[in-house]
């Protein structure tokens, strides 16, 4: 069995896990809102119309923010349209999806579904069709607590406390030509900042996004991100990106798609610091990933200016989840600079939550990876040394067969191994170390893993593909041998014994 060097330190650490590198999104696109999060008439609905059964499902995946109304919906979205009594809200044509919008959920609502969900919203406003002064009308609204237009509105409309909303992205996806209202770099630069400083007026408090690339294969990239941030460098708290991946027909490719993101994460780190640098700035620029997922972009025939139709409803297999998972590994190594990260989307849209209407809901295979490191991959991400054996791939050139992120939770005194191998032949032994740490025990293995790699799961087979224990030995030392199994996820808790 091929063996695999792996030592951690207590004193070697990448960085503080932000609780909103688990954030999510919600787009007004395909069933997202309309059946996924919403649907009056489901027998699970509750007074406001919001399914219980996904509001459980979401506060399992312990989703501390969530990114909303867009996507590509928001640059041709007037939030005026989604405020008020819903029976006398306008529905209007979606230009960026060709579907029909009845705007029953607005502002208000996602507010209530984000207060019930325990979630913080991250809004976003329309730069796209929308102009800085009403972005600043949309702060207002939310945050100012009373006596002046926007925020007596918001309390005519129910809602007496301010919505106290701290993040908010100035636009999406500028950069791209299928945006409503692209914009170059040095348009929509200037168009920002005018925009952060009206609603940083309105309200000092916040934190704001700035547009960054929509790809690493724009061919404005990285330069697009060099432009915006030399005009907004000091207006902004995080410049955003967006990457999706695919199974092209290469498994390894596919598999490596965690060195992609590395590569895509350090490129967008190193421009923003050489803005840091040209301005003479102290500030240090973080990153917002705040798009992010596995997504197979077919294209479905479907009529124009539907309500909600089934758009992007990408069934994952095992395969998708053990490539997420090593997404996942590298978004905790990057701890130190991306602070925010949202899985795009939550339901229906290429997400782990999926639902019928009128019907139940399951957990996509990839749901598990990412509850796994929601939950037990809090606290420290440890910069642990991994000598392993290698693959070649023909996108990502040679990459190593295991991906992995350690994190140390002083809460508990636990410290928690994430780990894919991407080897189609070999387990692997996996010589771990833990010297600083005192003796450790193994406490939980939970392995995704199968023979059939396009296995997934379905309203008939809701359990198809789930994690499984892993036979795992009581003993407890300095150094443990881990073995993980061909084609695999995996999370190994350990407890350490001496608290630090």
């Amino acid at each position: 069995m091929k063996r695999v060097t792996y030592f951690a330190d207590k004193n070697y650490k990448v960085g503080e896990v932000d609780p909103n590198l688990f954030g999510s999104f919600i787009e007004h696109l395909g069933r997202a809102v309309y059946t996924g999060i919403y649907e009056p008439d489901h027998p699970l609905a509750d007074e406001d119309g919001f399914r219980k059964d996904v509001m459980e499902l979401v506060k399992e995946l312990n989703v501390p923010i969530v990114r909303y109304p867009g996507g590509n919906f928001l640059s041709g979205y007037d939030w005026t349209d989604g405020i008020g009594p819903i029976d006398k809200r306008p529905t209007r044509l979606d230009l960026a999806w060709r579907t029909t919008e009845p705007n029953e959920v607005g502002i208000d609502e996602f507010m209530k579904w984000a207060n019930k969900s325990n979630i913080e919203p991250m809004l976003a406003v329309n730069l796209g069709t929308g102009t800085p002064k009403e972005a600043g009308n949309l702060v207002e609204y939310c945050n100012h607590p009373g006596n002046t237009y926007w925020s007596d509105l918001r309390i005519k409309n129910g809602h007496k406390d301010p919505h106290n909303v701290k993040v908010w992205c100035l636009g999406n996806e500028m950069d791209g030509p299928w945006q409503i209202g692209q914009l170059s770099a040095e348009d929509y630069g200037k168009k920002a900042r005018e925009a952060a400083k009206i609603m940083k007026w309105v309200d000092p408090t916040i934190k704001l996004v700035a547009c960054g690339s929509s790809s690493a294969e724009m061919p404005t990239f990285p330069e697009w991100d060099r432009v915006v941030l030399e005009h907004l460098y000091e207006h902004v708290d995080y410049i955003s990106c967006h990457r999706y991946y695919e199974n092209l027909g290469n498994v390894n490719d596919f598999l490596g798609s965690f060195a992609d993101m590395d590569n895509f994460i350090k490129t967008i780190a190193s421009t923003a610091d050489y803005v840091q640098a040209k301005n003479r700035s102290k500030k240090k620029m973080y990153i917002s990933f705040d798009e992010w997922n596995v997504w197979y972009q077919k294209k479905v025939e479907l009529k124009d200016w539907e309500i909600a139709p089934p758009i992007l409803e990408d069934n994952y297999s095992l395969l998708d989840a053990l490539v997420f998972g090593g997404l996942m590994c590298t978004l905790l190594q990057h701890v130190d600079r991306v602070k925010m990260a949202s899985l795009a989307q939550l339901v229906n849209v290429i997400a782990p939550i999926f639902t019928q209407k009128g019907g139940p809901a399951f957990k996509q295979t990839i749901f598990y990876p990412f509850f796994q490191v929601s939950n037990y991959g809090r606290g420290e991400v440890l910069n642990t040394l991994v000598d392993a054996p290698t693959m070649e791939t023909n996108k990502h050139g040679e990459i190593p067969l295991v991906q992995s992120s350690t994190t140390y939770n002083p809460e508990d005194n636990t410290l928690s191994i994430f780990a894919l191998n991407c080897s189609e032949d070999d387990d692997l032994l996996l010589d771990a170390q833990f010297r600083s740490f005192g003796s450790v025990k193994i406490i939980d293995h939970l392995v995704m893993d199968g023979p059939d790699l396009y296995a997934t799961n379905n309203f008939d087979s809701p359990d198809n593909i789930k994690p499984k224990k892993y036979d795992i030995s009581s003993e407890a030392g300095e150094q443990l041998e881990i073995k993980l199994p061909k084609m695999s996820w995996n999370m190994i808790r350990l407890q350490c014994e001496t608290k630090l």
